[in-house]
């Protein structure tokens, strides 16, 4: 999959395909995907995650035990559909609160409903992950059900029920104060804090209660708790900002030894009402990807070598070093 047709197949982001012919799926439960059908096509060294939406101007048929994926009835792509351990493969990706007070206007979460899943539930999944041989991580998630100083602490016990596997853990949550600390003394080998935009004149709008300067200062102290290379950022791409402003914030972001990951943006039916979002065209999308890449390449980062969350992943996103050629 040359990085030109999987940016294509991002910035679209659905395919029309028959249902019955996905193997056992998982719908996330947190994020601006949540609540989405979606599945992960291998095709090559290089993997995309797509949702199911019978109204996207992309079809997926089967043809020699392949997905073969069509625009305008020309083939784009054809791989192998790969199954999901929990979330994405090879990893167990749990949510913990599929709830949250923060009204971030791009994210469905705070309007699905969700559940809070007991240290036992979370516990029986990964055992379930553990179980089927084919678990390389943990990544572990949350939105806030009533403080971010609760969710730390939820994460906390996790972590020490879970670090006996022996498998890298990582850990994407909002930040407060002590919780890197606590979360690589827990056992957290990467960590994720997100800035959604860098776009200082956007964030009050997007994100109306937080503080991007703070969750900033939160990743800066987070490189100095877990080193270089264990530390990430998600930056939504399409609410409104330059690519000017883009570029800047990328170099922000990496001068802290933060390493971006950028993040095709769309409109969730949850959310029709609240924000306007501008899906970004392969072609910005690769532009993006470009930039980023010289960025880390210029500060020493690599997003090739983490192990766990999103950049290993790569189904949602152009990994500047695994995807550019």
């Amino acid at each position: 999959m040359k990085p030109e047709i999987k940016a294509e197949l991002i910035s679209i982001g659905a395919v029309n395909l028959d249902r019955s012919l996905l193997g056992r799926i998982t719908v996330p439960t947190a994020g601006p995907g949540a609540g989405n059908i979606a599945f992960f096509l291998k095709s090559g060294r290089h993997r995309v995650r797509l949702t199911v939406n019978e109204g996207s101007p992309l079809k997926a048929v089967m043809d020699k035990g392949e997905i073969v994926i069509l625009k305008g009835g020309k083939e784009l792509v054809r791989g192998k559909l790969e199954e999901e351990l929990i979330h994405c493969p090879g990893q167990a990706f749990i949510t913990i609160s599929e709830k949250c007070v923060y009204n971030c206007k791009f994210c469905p979460v705070p309007k699905l409903g969700g559940k809070v899943k007991s240290l036992d539930e979370v516990l029986k999944l990964v055992d379930m992950g553990y179980s089927s041989g084919m678990m390389e991580a943990i990544s572990i998630t949350s939105g806030v059900e009533e403080t971010a100083e609760k969710e730390v602490k939820r994460v906390i016990e996790v972590l020490n029920a879970v670090k006996k596997y022996n498998v890298p853990i990582g850990v994407s949550i909002y930040p407060t104060p002590g919780s890197s600390v606590a979360l690589k003394k827990a056992g957290a080998d990467e960590i994720k804090y997100n800035v959604e935009t860098m776009d200082r004149d956007l964030y009050p709008t997007v994100c109306p209660d937080q503080e991007l300067d703070e969750i900033l200062w939160y990743l800066r102290e987070a490189v100095d708790i877990f080193g270089k290379n264990k530390v990430y950022s998600n930056f939504i791409i399409g609410l409104g900002e330059s690519d000017e402003t883009v570029e800047k914030g990328l170099e922000e972001l990496a001068s802290l030894g933060v390493i971006p990951i950028l993040r095709a943006g769309g409109v969730h039916p949850l959310r029709m009402d609240d924000i306007d979002i501008e899906r970004p065209t392969k072609y910005r999308l690769l532009k993006l990807t470009k930039i980023l890449r010289k960025i880390l390449d210029k500060h020493g980062l690599q997003a090739d070598i983490s192990k766990t969350m999103c950049l290993p992943c790569t189904g949602c996103d152009l990994n500047p070093h695994i995807d550019l050629e």
